[in-house]
């Protein structure tokens, strides 16, 4: 795309219309039909000059045309003569991000769920941004919002069976990371370079949230049980070993039994046990 320093452009254009006046000053004065062509020529020259002149700001780019045929793009920053007569489309470099919409939409195991993303993005090729898509800011938000569906569709909200490698509530990373490479599949089309997507709003649709939230809760609970009774078992195991290597008491199989009782109880049940004391028998 040719384009030159604009000052030197300014410098020309007032030496065309230096020479425009001088020449239509003489023609006046002594009726030279000569300079009057020369004053056309070089005013019309002045005017082509006028519209060729452009300013690109940082991180921005200008795409030219003439006539309907595309010239080229103009990305470094600065005062510049180019083409005359062009028309430019302004496309912004910068980096962008804009919240997804809240959707609602069906995980893997089909429960209806809610979703939403943050999309970081920018153009790296504005001649696909202007010319390739009718306009590349709504085709980013229609795709992302396309793509964050597809790629729900793929996983479960949450793996309670260890049935999956990957969930959405555990692996928000892995997930943003697939999202991302659907997106710039989508966007290569428009020039558009994903920098990141990540869900930033994740959660049960409302009317099965508190279903959801009573099997989470179970499961925890199971959780929390089974390291009780894992840590139970181990600490009566070393109490029986205990006294029977220190001789403290003697225990046949039955006695064991009902210590074991009585100590399980004690120590997987959720409220405090009250003891009872033996004290023999009373006559």
């Amino acid at each position: 795309m040719f384009k030159m320093n604009g000052f030197l452009g300014v410098l020309l254009f007032l030496l065309f219309a230096a020479i425009t006046g001088l020449s239509v000053r003489q023609f006046i004065i002594n009726n030279e039909v000569i300079m009057l062509i020369v004053g056309i020529v070089t005013g019309l020259v002045s005017f082509l000059l006028l519209t060729g002149f452009t300013i690109i700001q940082p991180n921005q780019s200008k795409v030219f045309t003439l006539f309907g045929s595309y010239l080229g793009v103009i990305k470094q920053e600065g005062f510049w003569l180019s083409i005359p007569l062009t028309v430019r489309n302004t496309v912004s470099l910068r980096v962008i991000n804009f919240n997804s919409d809240k959707l609602k939409v069906n995980d893997l195991e089909g429960n209806p769920i809610e979703i939403a993303a943050v999309i970081v993005y920018k153009v790296f090729d504005a001649a696909k941004a202007v010319f390739d898509v009718e306009d590349y800011k709504e085709f980013v938000h229609t795709q992302s919002e396309t793509g964050l569906r597809h790629i729900t569709s793929q996983y479960p909200y949450d793996n309670f069976n260890n049935d999956y490698e990957i969930s959405l509530r555990q692996h928000s990373e892995e997930v943003g990371d697939e999202l991302t490479k659907d997106l710039q599949k989508r966007f290569n089309l428009a020039g558009v370079e994903i920098i990141e997507a990540r869900i930033m709003h994740l959660a049960y649709s409302s009317e099965i949230a508190h279903a959801m939230l009573q099997r989470q809760q179970a499961k925890a609970v199971l959780a929390a049980r089974k390291v009780i009774v894992e840590g139970a078992v181990s600490m009566v195991k070393s109490a029986i070993d205990q006294l029977s290597a220190e001789e403290i008491v003697e225990l046949d199989e039955e006695k064991k039994a009902q210590m074991v009782n009585n100590l399980m109880v004690a120590l997987v049940s959720d409220k405090g046990s009250q003891p009872v004391i033996n004290t023999g028998t009373i006559y």
